[in-house]
């Protein structure tokens, strides 16, 4: 990039960054690291440095510092969904629209845009339905959710990012789910919190301490942005297989919920009246299109031992579903029956 095209450049930043909205002080700060990189590619500074500043830039205009979805705060509703997306498990639901009761109270009463109760946490078995119930509670309540898998994360950098004169600088995964959701109040699933590396997992659970704290989070600061960002609004739910590895001060300020393991019985009515119609209806098929005879469905649902959840079924229902498709783009067929005789041909 020649010095010409860098110029051009520092113009377009300083015309996106009047464009931003962003709070007064910190478009003060850009405007200054806009002006340091001007004056050093005058001199033949590094364009390393306009990068970073580029960067920089796009993510300070980008983040959602003003923007809030509004709340749907009708209870009635927030039963219909869960009754919709969750069979059984009256006592979850239960416990969930209490959460939901106390956060409208609040802000109908207090007219609070924060709310102060303890962030939900499931905890259970792959497939009983922690990451379903997550995105429920956004659904009842009309937000966008976003998703940060624990899963991944080798270091508390990932969460609160890298300063900006690191060759990695980049926003953490905090800032970084809130750029996707585009609003600064989300539900923010902190997914699989028992899978993080033991050499890393004191870090990592410090952050989290900020993240739940409501004393702390309404300035917390990511090294890339340096600048308080204001969470006190997020909704962060939190899941784990188990709670062994997590802190006792981070499980302070969690509410656990613990995920029952579903029946053979409870799964195969989720399977007929939830999970089939659900793959049918993603790959534009009916009910008119594939059937699964009633003796199929014990062969289906236990077909390695017990499981916990219905994960394993949902993958066994969806090659089910994708088999049906393929004999009928092959002319095999318009309408096919899954039964005993045949199950073998739709599950190989």
């Amino acid at each position: 990039m020649d010095t010409g095209n860098s110029l051009s450049e520092i113009e377009k930043l300083k015309v996106q960054l009047q464009k931003g909205e962003l709070p007064a002080n910190l478009r003060e700060k850009a405007q200054e690291q806009i002006e340091r990189v001007s004056l050093a590619l005058k001199y033949g500074g590094n364009l390393a440095q306009l990068d970073i500043t580029i960067k920089y830039i796009d993510w300070v205009t980008s983040l959602p510092w003003n923007n809030a979805s509004p709340d749907s705060l009708d209870i009635k509703k927030a039963k219909q969904i869960l009754d919709i997306n969750h069979y059984g498990l009256e006592k979850i639901k239960q416990r969930v629209l209490e959460y939901l009761s106390v956060l409208i109270v609040q802000r109908q009463k207090m007219n609070s845009l924060v709310f102060h109760a303890p962030s939900l946490f499931f905890v259970g078995l792959a497939g009983t339905g922690k990451t379903t119930f997550a995105h429920s509670v956004a659904q009842a309540l009309g937000r966008k959710f976003v998703r940060i898998p624990f899963g991944g994360l080798s270091s508390a950098l990932d969460l609160r990012g890298q300063t900006k004169t690191s060759p990695a600088a980049e926003p953490g995964a905090v800032l970084k789910a809130l750029r996707r959701a585009g609003v600064k109040n989300p539900v923010v699933l902190l997914d699989e919190l028992d899978r993080i590396t033991p050499e890393s997992r004191a870090a990592i659970m410090g952050v989290l301490i900020e993240l739940l704290d409501q004393q702390q989070n309404a300035a917390f600061t990511d090294y890339f942005i340096d600048y308080p960002f204001d969470l006190s609004q997020v909704l962060f739910i939190a899941t784990a297989n188990n709670t062994n590895n997590i802190s006792t001060a981070v499980m302070d300020r969690l509410e656990v919920i613990q995920m029952p393991s579903y029946t053979d019985e409870e799964k195969i009515v989720i399977a007929k009246n939830y999970v089939l119609p659900k793959y049918l209806t993603e790959i534009g098929l009916t009910a008119q299109n594939l059937t699964i005879e009633d003796t199929v469905w014990a062969k289906l649902t236990r077909p390695l031992g017990f499981d916990a959840g219905i994960r394993t079924l949902e993958r066994t229902i969806e090659g089910i579903v994708r088999k049906a498709a393929f004999k009928m783009v092959n002319g095999q067929g318009s309408a096919f029956v899954v039964n005993d005789a045949n199950l073998n041909e739709f599950i190989s």
